[in-house]
């Protein structure tokens, strides 16, 4: 399995509560189009500020992480090709303009290492 990992951030002057909505409601809708028949699981993880070490509560560097899992590397590199077709890759960027800080994108793969706590 590929895991394809984005942390995100929404753009000035969206508030949380926009943020989270328009992604659920209109981007994810577009990610689903696009990912189906290639990813095994695409999953968004949005960020709660905690307090800081400080006491302060702050805005979060990043408010969702995408996670777009894929049986394997052909099949994410098919994707990929899919998703750099001009009239897909026009769809994408013209909605993520409406919902993400550009300057803030971001892709990696992930390597997992999972500690056995005995439970």
């Amino acid at each position: 399995m590929i895991k394809l990992v984005m942390p995100m951030k929404r753009r000035p002057g969206m508030t949380i509560e926009e943020f989270r909505e328009y992604y659920e409601s209109t981007h994810r809708l577009i990610g689903e189009k696009y990912l189906s028949g290639y990813a095994d699981k695409y999953m968004r993880r949005f960020t709660n500020p905690t307090v800081d070490r400080d006491g302060e509560l702050r805005d979060p560097e990043y408010d969702v992480i995408l996670e777009i899992w894929y049986p394997d590397r052909e099949t994410m590199d098919a994707c990929g090709q899919r998703l750099s077709e001009p009239e897909v890759q026009a769809e994408i960027r013209a909605d993520e303009e409406k919902l993400f800080d550009m300057r803030y994108m971001r892709a990696y793969t992930v390597d997992e290492c999972v500690s056995d706590l005995g439970l």
